[in-house]
């Protein structure tokens, strides 16, 4: 028996995927993020190692928030005190805060509590040495220049906001050392004239050590400051995407493109493996060199002070500050003024933040012409900025070695105020060093590279003359080569202002003003080097290096169109 009639047919079930692009199409009417996502994955970012010192600092602080909200559940931000009664034999019966027996809890008895608490402490080193590398690379570089003014002062702010955060994290388990430097920012804040100790009984909550600094740090430490950080790095990565990252000169690369990875899938894929790399390292040093070991130390007791006490690296300038400043006292009106505590550590650190808030600015109004830069410079092509840079560090490296003097004098068996006057003598000599000796070596370096211009690259064969003589045999330097050298900014010292008129209102000080600005430019960019090339390649140079703000015609007018730099030393 056949088969029946076939019934009506019924309705047409739409496949799984058309339907899925329907209602992807109806979502994107209405919140248009195909396109925003388009030129998100195909954003691209310059190839280059330098430019991974920032992701390495984002991802410490990634770890840092994944270890500290483990930390949260077991730590107690309190004063109060207790008896030890742990895991910890030789601690055992000893009167510690609540805190710090809290800290000792999550080494001993909380499983994986050490492991996490000292990736977490190693992650805030990492994390505040790559800032600093970072800030480092962008100032050497000049890739703080506009437009990217803005992104620098928020670099500077993460910078100090991370030592803040440091500072508050390596106090909170309340053991001998960390107490030790509590007392010490609390001479500090004493220092402060008129409302020092208004601001000293704020913080403790009554005269040193009170009780109530741990729970003030505590919030600041895991509330406060992380937020601020958190939006802080948001909008640095946002103005990164929209102001497009600098690049290094090369084949391809000028100031209005980005040669390099699409964001998707390249760069996504060598940015998740450093994430990886950066959490396997920073877990290695957790679980294989120790750090910050509190059980050691002990609980704080305001009449003892350990021996050797060391805080970590990021504040050991200002503990070294601390150490080489004398003891100066003043009295005025019958108030009493310590200027040591309040030189070293209110002045100084705010002299340094204020200095590199500046800088940016302060190079823009002693260089001619204010255009935008996309490319980065050599930093032999600034030698007056690396030698600052160089000799800042050199300083800095002083103050880091001083806040350990002590430990210095023990190892080398040196009486203990040799080395400091030692130190107090190269804080002051060794950064005028370092500047000339940087400053000489990146002239000699651009000599060097005009050299090879000139003559070309030595091939290692010599040929005997018609006179009988020996001579060297040089081959020219392939364009790759050439294209590197000659790719740079050659930027001119300001011109002398013209002496004004007696009768002009307010123009002699406008004419003194302008003097000091020629003044300091001609200080900053008088010494060059003057390379072989011809007035056809400094054009072409300029065209490349010229930003989208600059029409390419017109590239090289705000630089002078003669190369009038000074001859090879």
């Amino acid at each position: 028996m056949g088969p029946g009639p076939a019934g009506p047919p019924g309705p047409r079930r739409t496949p799984p995927r058309r339907a899925g692009w329907r209602a992807a199409e109806r979502l994107d009417e209405r919140l248009p993020l195909a396109e925003l996502t388009r030129s998100v994955l195909r954003k691209v970012f310059p190839d280059h190692w330098s430019f991974l010192l920032g992701e390495l600092a984002l991802y410490s602080f990634v770890v840092l928030l994944l270890t500290g909200v483990y930390l949260t559940f077991f730590f107690d931000p309190s004063m109060a005190e207790a008896v030890y009664r742990g895991s910890y034999a030789p601690l055992r019966g000893t009167r510690m805060s609540l805190a710090y027996e809290s800290t000792l809890r999550i080494s001993f008895d909380v499983r994986g509590g050490l492991l996490v608490r000292q990736i977490h402490h190693w992650a805030a080193i990492v994390f505040v040495a790559a800032i600093g590398a970072h800030l480092l690379r962008v100032f050497l570089t000049g890739a703080f220049r506009r437009p990217r003014e803005l992104n620098w002062t928020i670099g500077v702010t993460l910078f100090m906001l991370a030592l803040l955060e440091g500072f508050a994290g390596y106090s909170l388990p309340d053991d001998l050392l960390s107490g030790t430097g509590l007392r010490i920012a609390q001479g500090i804040m004493l220092s402060i004239p008129v409302v020092g100790t208004y601001v000293s009984m704020f913080a403790f909550g009554g005269e040193f050590p009170g009780q109530d600094i741990v729970s003030r740090l505590y919030p600041l430490h895991i509330l406060l400051v992380p937020g601020l950080l958190l939006a802080l790095i948001t909008v640095h990565v946002l103005l990164v995407f929209v102001l497009k990252h600098t690049q290094w000169p090369g084949r391809g690369r000028t100031g209005r493109n980005a040669v390099g990875l699409p964001m998707f899938p390249q760069y996504v894929a060598k940015s998740g493996g450093l994430f990886f790399c950066v959490f396997g390292v920073l877990a290695a040093l957790g679980a294989l060199a120790q750090v910050n070991p509190i059980w050691v130390y002990g609980p704080y007791r305001p009449d003892l002070v350990s021996t050797g006490s060391q805080p970590d690296w990021y504040i050991g300038f200002l503990e070294g500050a601390l150490r080489l400043m004398p003891g100066v006292e003043t009295r005025f009106l019958g108030h009493t003024q310590s200027w040591n505590p309040l030189v070293t550590g209110v002045l100084l650190p705010g002299l340094l933040f204020t200095v590199l808030y500046a800088y940016p600015f302060f190079e823009r109004w002693i260089t001619r012409g204010t255009g935008e830069r996309h490319l980065c410079d050599r930093p032999r092509d600034r030698p007056v900025r690396t030698g600052l840079g160089l000799g800042a560090l050199s300083c800095y490296a002083v103050l880091l070695v001083a806040g350990g003097q002590d430990i210095v004098a023990f190892v080398f068996d040196v009486p203990v105020a040799a080395v400091t006057w030692a130190l107090r003598v190269a804080f002051f000599v060794l950064p005028v060093v370092v500047f000339w000796t940087v400053r000489r070596l990146c002239l000699g370096l651009q000599a060097q590279e005009a050299g090879r211009l000139a003559e070309g690259e030595e091939s290692g064969l010599v040929r005997q003359g018609d006179d009988g003589g020996f001579h060297p045999e040089h081959r020219p330097l392939t364009a790759e080569d050439t294209y590197a050298l000659l790719v740079r900014e050659r930027p001119h010292p300001l011109d002398r202002p013209d002496r004004p008129e007696r009768s002009a209102a307010g123009g002699r000080v406008r004419y003194l003003v302008q003097r000091v600005r020629a003044g300091l430019s001609a200080w900053y960019y008088a010494d060059r080097v003057r390379y072989p090339e011809t007035a056809g390649q400094r054009r072409k140079a300029r065209a490349i290096l010229a930003g989208p703000d600059r029409p390419l015609s017109g590239a090289g007018d705000e630089e002078g169109e003669e190369d009038r730099g000074a001859p090879a030393p």
